[in-house]
């Protein structure tokens, strides 16, 4: 386990650089929660998550994954390219005029690995919930998994996923939450608090595990395999991750200051300075 761990997080680290260069060449794009989220779609990826050869949007007999929190698309496309769906030099299409790869993921390109476009935040959920009913149907034992910000649970349509996943018993889905307690206008707290995301989850009769370091290679795989064994039990299960906004670059971390902004030249060398490459840059 230990030298795949190591080969993790040599992955994340070059996810990393990938994630600063994109936003860097364009003066455009959201950092902060993609370098928060880069552990978790790293081993999800490529450990977790049982993955069919090729891409097509039926997704039968393999999990699958939507992302809710769709402005954090620098994350996704930089995991999505090294786990093999579209080449590694396409990410330098990043946010330019007719690229594939647009500031939030879409369809309409037929990007390999995006499901679903997001970019209004609080449907994430009630894709994945249809995504899931879907397997049942089609008696498909594979699971579905989601990712949403803490920040998105302000929006009201969750709420009305989140009653009906487990009124209608959807238990082959797991939902994380990035929850690093910050949004683009200030903390959550500020902003419209949270309050206890784990007694509202509970109290909607959901499964619920926390991953205290949502950073942490390790404590993903523990936690994201606790979570496996409670699917199937007629209850959805949740994650709640706690991230660090803008993990792994110093002067980026522990602030909503970096949710969409761009780094210059000189904090794009500093950042990439902390983040050795590994698996070689695009």
């Amino acid at each position: 386990m230990k030298s795949n761990v190591q080969q993790l997080n040599d992955f994340s680290t070059q996810v990393r650089r990938d994630i600063l260069r994109m936003v860097h060449a364009v003066n455009s794009g959201h950092p902060g929660g993609s370098l928060g989220c880069t552990e978790f779609l790293t081993a999800l990826y490529q450990e977790i998550m049982h993955r069919n050869e090729g891409f097509d949007m039926d997704g039968k007999n393999e999990d699958l994954f939507f992302l809710s929190n769709g402005h954090i698309s620098p994350v996704f496309y930089s995991v999505l390219a090294r786990s093999g769906y579209f080449p590694v030099s396409e990410l330098s299409t990043f946010r330019k005029l007719n690229s594939r790869l647009q500031g939030h993921p879409t369809t309409h390109e037929g990007l390999p690995g995006v499901r679903m476009a997001s970019g209004s935040l609080g449907q994430g959920l009630s894709v994945a919930i249809g995504a899931a009913q879907a397997k049942k149907l089609n008696n498909d034992s594979h699971l579905i998994y989601s990712l949403h910000g803490d920040g998105e649970l302000q929006e009201g349509q969750n709420w009305e996923a989140i009653m009906y996943a487990s009124a209608k018993k959807i238990d082959n889905l797991i939902a994380t939450i990035d929850y690093n307690g910050q949004q683009i206008d200030g903390s959550t707290d500020d902003v419209l608090t949270l309050g206890n995301l784990k007694a509202k989850f509970e109290a909607f009769d959901w499964e619920v595990l926390e991953v205290k370091d949502g950073n942490s290679i390790e404590a993903i795989l523990d936690g994201m395999a606790q979570a496996k064994a409670k699917t199937g039990k007629e209850k959805p299960v949740c994650v709640l991750l706690h991230t660090i906004m803008g993990h792994g670059v110093d002067f980026m971390m522990h602030t909503h200051a970096w949710h969409g902004k761009a780094p210059n030249d000189e904090q794009l060398a500093k950042g990439l300075e902390q983040n050795p490459e590994t698996l070689g840059d695009y």
